[in-house]
């Protein structure tokens, strides 16, 4: 399977472009009009720069409002197609694509546009060119992939094929199904895309909210089932319009887009395994079993505030790495190491982020399977030198500048604990009665979430939960939840708009943590909360009128509110079941811990206590931040 990405779908100029694209790992790309014209080069040196970069030219487009006319303008169609293969010829590519007329005057009737077709394709055969014609969603007469290939079928010319394009079917809720019945030789190229679902005018839909597959909510795996049952054995290309993503990173989108296409075939390949997918064996994405440790990178002071602070939370110093100087803080199932090198990866997450959370690792049915689906999704391998007792843990470079490491129950990898850290203190005592990571809440920019969410969906068999709005008192966060199987881990992505946000505030003075806080679960939120206070543990005080009003919005138990009152626990609930949150301080320039109680079957994060939270967090840093008198 061939891979390529439009040139319309990642920012820069040309050479730019192509430069991400190579590095992304695709074999080839469309070209946009757009591109080559806003270049220097002559079409040659265009070709020649594309081919330098170890890239093929797949497909010329876009050419508007061919068929369907008559007199002069059907004259000047003809005339421009003239124009665009002896262009195509010298930049070296063979298919231009031609999408269905918008023209007011075109005229319609399927063998019009045949006979239309059927000239053209004598012309094509002229410059040994191909062309393929594809049904836009808002054609003037055709905006059917099915009223296309009758098109096609009927103009009968080796030189004249069928595109296809995920988004013109799915949006017009077209069955893809009816693909199968396409003679894969006849079609062309194929073209992907995914988006949200919107109800909108269907060009500004496509031309603003297009994102990769697996981005959206579109049925493009079926899509593509359709299309590989086809028999077609050709490229599979993203077509991507998206105002994010033209002003992003050009890296970064194409390796998006590299992601979601690969993970998308593998999608195709085990649902169907009877059609024949041309691509590398990956093991399945991957089940996840829960998150064996946190670390943070720290030094100095803030250690010792950040460990005084895990002290408070019941954490017991576990163990210090036997050749660094690296400490274990474990109670019950969590584990939070702390690391103050200075020569390996978290010294270099200090210098840039301050205290933060620095790597994660995550407990997975399989450590290698893991890794070797990462990296055929384009993730890059981390490693450093080993240091004297430490073992040789698969890892990857995460988003936000993060890494991740895999273990297993079934490997070496089960022993770490053992292997590289020596015991200090017991773990068996004196705990607050935290049991496990409930979730990990990772905090970026709103315009790089779709990227996160792909990079963990495509790799874990994970779920996203709705996407929520998160009022703060300064703008909007939204967030998103990504739950594993059984709710073993969780992960919540917090996407800030607007910079003078709490997460958008942490996003700046952190220079881009990727982690923002980390809630831990207990079974018993009040006796927790009893034995936090004998340990020092300082809560996030909450205003008395957030009780005042809980007491209006839910019926509550009056001694069950003035427990929460005292004890600075937030309420939420739902149809499932009931929800208690408590905060810590904010610390190293607004990171937080969170504890809370699930009761029956409550799904969701407390996101109505947001605004309370947050207004309290704001007020604490403030003051923090004032200078001394």
């Amino acid at each position: 399977m061939k891979t390529s990405i439009a040139t319309v779908s990642v920012s820069g100029n040309l050479q730019q472009k192509l430069e991400a694209i190579a590095e992304a790992g695709f074999d080839g790309i469309e070209i946009f009009e757009q591109d080559f014209i806003a270049d220097e080069g002559s079409p040659r040196d265009v070709g020649a720069m594309i081919r330098d970069h170890g890239l093929e030219i797949f497909l010329f487009q876009p050419f508007r409002d061919f068929e369907g006319l008559t007199g002069g303008l059907r004259a000047k169609a003809f005339d421009r197609a003239r124009r665009k293969f002896d262009l195509m010829q010298e930049l070296g590519c063979d298919l231009m694509l031609i999408c269905s007329s918008i023209h007011p005057d075109s005229l319609g009737g399927i063998d019009r546009a045949a006979e239309d077709f059927r000239e053209l394709g004598e012309l094509a055969a002229q410059r040994d060119v191909r062309v393929g014609y594809e049904a836009l969603a808002w054609g003037r007469h055709v905006n059917d992939h099915r009223d296309a290939w009758e098109i096609v079928r009927r103009a009968d010319h080796p030189r004249i094929g069928l595109i296809l394009d995920s988004f013109h079917t799915l949006a017009r809720e077209i069955d893809p199904d009816t693909i199968r019945s396409i003679p894969g030789d006849r079609i062309f190229f194929v073209q992907l895309a995914d988006a949200p679902l919107i109800q909108m005018d269907l060009l500004y839909w496509s031309r603003h909210f297009r994102n990769m597959p697996g981005e959206g909510d579109l049925a493009v795996t079926d899509f593509m089932r359709a299309v590989a049952a086809s028999g077609y054995s050709g490229p599979v290309s993203l077509e991507i319009f998206n105002d994010q993503f033209r002003g992003g990173s050009p890296q970064g989108v194409a390796k998006d887009g590299y992601r979601s296409l690969i993970h998308l075939m593998d999608e195709v390949r085990r649902s169907q395994p009877e059609v024949p997918v041309d691509l590398p064996f990956m093991p399945a994405r991957v089940a996840v079993e829960g998150a064996s440790f946190i670390e943070f990178a720290s030094r100095g002071h803030e250690t010792r505030t950040l460990e005084s602070l895990l002290g408070s939370l019941g954490f017991k110093k576990a163990g210090h790495h036997v050749s660094k100087d690296v400490s274990l803080w474990q109670q019950n199932e969590i584990r939070i190491v702390v690391n103050q090198e200075r020569g390996d990866f978290a010294g270099t997450a200090y210098n840039v982020h301050g205290t933060s959370v620095c790597d994660i690792g995550i407990t997975v049915a399989s450590a290698s399977d893991t890794f070797e689906r990462a990296t055929a999704l384009g993730a890059k391998p981390f490693s450093q030198p080993l240091g004297p007792g430490q073992l040789s843990i698969p890892a990857i470079r995460g988003l936000g500048g993060s890494i991740l490491h895999f273990l297993d129950g079934s490997s070496e990898l089960s022993k770490v604990w053992e292997v590289e850290f020596r015991g200090e203190e017991s773990c068996d005592t004196g705990d607050a009665g935290l049991t496990r990571i409930d979730h990990i809440a990772q905090t970026m920019l709103y315009e790089e979430m779709l990227s996160w969410s792909l990079f963990y969906t495509s790799l874990f068999r994970m779920r996203k939960a709705p996407m929520v709005d998160v009022i703060d008192p300064d703008g909007l966060v939204r967030s998103q939840a990504l739950e594993a199987e059984n709710d073993a881990f969780r992960i919540t992505l917090n996407g800030a708009e607007a910079h003078r946000t709490l997460a958008g505030t942490f996003l700046a003075d952190s220079f881009g943590a990727p982690v923002q806080h980390i809630a831990f679960a207990t079974a018993d939120i009040f006796e927790t909360a009893r034995l936090l206070e004998a340990l020092g543990f300082a809560p996030l005080k909450i205003s008395s009128n957030y009780y005042d009003d809980l007491a209006s919005r839910f019926e509550i138990d009056e001694e069950l509110l003035s427990a929460m009152r005292q004890a600075n626990i937030l309420y939420d609930r739902d149809a499932s079941g009931e929800f208690f949150q408590l905060y810590s301080e904010p610390f190293a320039g607004g990171m937080f811990f969170e504890v809370l109680e699930r009761r029956g079957g409550y799904r969701g994060y407390g996101a109505a206590n947001a605004p309370f939270r947050i207004a309290a967090q704001k007020r604490l840093l403030r003051t923090l931040e004032m200078p001394a008198a």
